[in-house]
């Protein structure tokens, strides 16, 4: 089916709708006490898993428009990725307000000294770089270099679950199967990068 700009509307509502219910759904587990005896550890850990969720489905937007040839498909991935920034924002906000009591040397030091910490800073500063040039008035500005900047959310999509791995104490099953999902996606992106520099340019005479 080919999609139309009403679909393509009808989408982001659905995302916004969607989105919107996780953080209401968050509230609820906060104020109702559902996330135990460590309600600091349920919230991180909650908002982490909707990060890499969101950032997940963001890098799924364009092999899927590819495969279903729906190329109206690639505007919703915008604001899918907003939503990865906003969860990944969240994520740290827990961190820093909960856990460090907004001590801002503390967490200079904790990312210097946790390897885990220092990737998770790393993926947060690259969504922030691509969160703030999003908007297609500085996509004209910066020409060519805002398509070299927002490849680098493939390294954010490596980051964020390896991230995930070392913070994880014990449960190991779920956060290697994000970085095998990731290297999947990487996987496909360079199969796509090849095939298109393989393909022949025929030239009119």
């Amino acid at each position: 089916m080919r999609l139309t700009p009403t679909h393509i509307t009808l989408i982001k509502t659905i995302v916004h709708l969607v989105s919107l219910g996780f953080a209401v759904n968050l509230v609820n587990l906060a104020l109702s006490g559902r996330f135990g005896a460590d309600p600091v550890d349920g919230i991180t850990h909650y908002t982490g898993i909707a990060a890499l969720n969101t950032l997940v489905v963001t890098m799924l937007v364009s092999p899927i428009a590819r495969f279903t040839k729906n190329g109206l498909l690639v505007r919703c991935r915008r604001v899918v990725g907003l939503y990865a920034f906003f969860w990944a924002t969240l994520h740290m906000l827990t961190y820093f307000a909960l856990d460090l009591t907004f001590n801002f040397s503390l967490l200079g030091t904790e990312i210097l000294s946790r390897p885990y910490l220092t990737f998770g800073a790393i993926g947060w500063l690259i969504l922030f770089a691509l969160t703030i040039t999003s908007t297609a008035k500085i996509q004209r500005r910066m020409g060519a270099k805002w398509q070299k900047l927002h490849n680098l959310v493939y390294l954010a999509l490596i980051l964020a679950p390896v991230h995930f791995y070392w913070s994880s104490k014990s449960e190991l099953i779920e956060p290697t199967i994000y970085i095998l999902l990731a290297l999947t996606l990487l996987a496909i992106r360079w199969k796509t990068l090849k095939r298109i520099v393989a393909r022949p340019v025929f030239r009119r005479t």
